[in-house]
């Protein structure tokens, strides 16, 4: 920590201070837990951030920037963050409309907390480089013929299972499903990865949708009885429409935990069917209140809610499938809900509930909602502050996402940078301000097909 701290060190207070900020902000990107006090540097007597630096636009989008690395404790780049969006917001009335429209840009989309698609996409037209575009061209014809080839194994797997026609109202959206692998594992050395987390997702959504519109209490109790026996015998017992769902569950779980055990050495069949198990449970209790009309305490709501959000499943299945570090003992790990996986989940649920839903499949005010159960224990509180409130508790659980990725864990680079990139996902999938980069994503999958 110590040797990356003296080198960023040697850049601050000279000419080329911006390297200060960019450096610690990628170190700490990549991995490293540079130390915070390296903007001391920026900090007068009277411990507020010196006057020379706020006429800095540069600067001070770098430092916004970087304060997005925070973890719990760095009240420096707290004071950074506060600083550094104030001023940026006050420099918009004489900046012309170039320079505004990047500032504004940056304080809606600070690079850690979003997945900036239209950047990626459009990053080569801001450079005069020949030789950088014609790279990148190249790079983005690469990675185009992988993601088709992807896609199209996709489709044919969802044409082969035949869910669609078993459940015709169900979600079936295999390009959107395809969207969080794609984002998640970018590497172009992960194509089956991205494949098999696809089915994963689709699964995911498609036993959501058996919960939230088909099933009656009954009916969904079966269900989860026979995702827990794990026996494809406990099919017989469902409904004629859950027993293509269940039997893919079952189907492609088998063929991934056989996968992993091939080329890996590990059967993680206990760990990737427990998913699925917990992941019903707390649909099948989401159902129970719905139901009932039952309302519960928020932190009981929270805490199911992290669970039915998908994430653990979705994480659990991207551990194994990467075989970095499988073991018994990592394995242990990711089953008990480690630090990152719960990060990455509370982050998910808290924006899903932050905003309406907006999928015309599902039927208006059948989910139950964070801020409706804070409402209710709290009806002094205004809407309004009940969602600032939300709001700072995802600010708050990205720290905790940020220092569980610095400090010293088992799990593998492909594994932590998929986990970041799924949190950085979720403004896109849920956020209307967010929305242009979800379409813009679905855009580019449409257009390769």
């Amino acid at each position: 920590m110590h040797d990356h701290s003296r080198c960023i060190w040697s850049v601050s207070g000279s000419t080329l201070d911006h390297q200060l900020k960019w450096c610690f902000r990628i170190l700490r990107q990549k991995g490293f837990p540079v130390l915070a006090d390296v903007f001391e540097s920026y900090i007068g007597k009277d411990s507020k951030f010196m006057e020379n630096v706020k006429y800095d636009i540069k600067g001070l989008m770098e430092l916004y920037e970087a304060s997005h690395l925070c973890i719990e404790g760095e009240n420096i780049l707290d004071e950074a963050a506060i600083f550094s969006s104030h001023m940026l917001q006050k420099t918009l009335s004489f900046l012309d409309d170039k320079e505004a429209r990047m500032v504004r840009y940056t304080l809606e989309n600070p690079h850690r907390r979003n997945f900036t698609w239209f950047n990626l996409l459009n990053s080569s037209k801001d450079t005069d480089d020949t030789i950088l575009k014609e790279l990148a061209q190249l790079n983005y014809t690469m990675v185009k013929s992988i993601n088709k080839m992807e896609i199209n194994e996709i489709l044919r797997w969802c044409k082969d299972i035949g869910l669609e026609q078993d459940l015709n109202l169900a979600r079936n959206q295999p390009l959107k499903w395809y969207i969080v692998p794609m984002v998640s594992l970018p590497n172009p050395t992960l194509s089956q990865q991205r494949i098999d987390l696809t089915k994963i997702v689709s699964l995911i959504y498609i036993i959501d949708d058996i919960f939230d519109i088909y099933g009656t209490l009954d009916e969904l109790t079966l269900l989860t009885e026979a995702i827990n026996m794990w026996d494809i015998k406990a099919i017989d017992q469902l409904p004629y429409y859950m027993k293509s769902s269940v039997k893919a569950v079952y189907d492609t779980t088998n063929e991934i935990a056989s996968k992993v055990y091939e080329q890996h050495g590990f059967n993680p069949i206990k760990s990737l069917q427990q998913s699925w198990v917990t992941l019903c449970e707390a649909f099948l209790l989401e159902a129970k209140w719905f139901a009932s009309r039952h309302i519960p305490k928020s932190d009981e709501y929270l805490k199911n809610g992290m669970v039915s959000s998908g994430v653990q499943v979705f994480l659990v299945h991207m551990f194994f499938l990467l075989g970095d570090g499988v073991c018994k003992e990592n394995a242990n790990l990711i089953d008990n809900n480690h630090g990152i996986v719960s990060s990455v989940s509370k982050i998910l649920r808290l924006s899903d509930d932050l905003e309406p839903d907006q999928d015309d499949n599902i039927q208006d005010d059948h989910d139950g909602s964070y801020i409706k159960c804070l409402l209710m224990e709290h009806e002094h509180c205004s809407n309004e502050i009940v969602r600032e409130h939300v709001k700072k508790m995802i600010s708050d659980t990205w720290k905790r996402l940020n220092k569980e990725c610095l400090s010293p864990n088992p799990f593998s680079k492909n594994f932590l940078k998929g986990s970041i990139n799924l949190a950085r996902l979720v403004p896109s999938m849920y956020s209307y301000k967010h929305k242009n980069s979800f379409d813009l994503i679905e855009e580019h999958i449409k257009s390769i097909l």
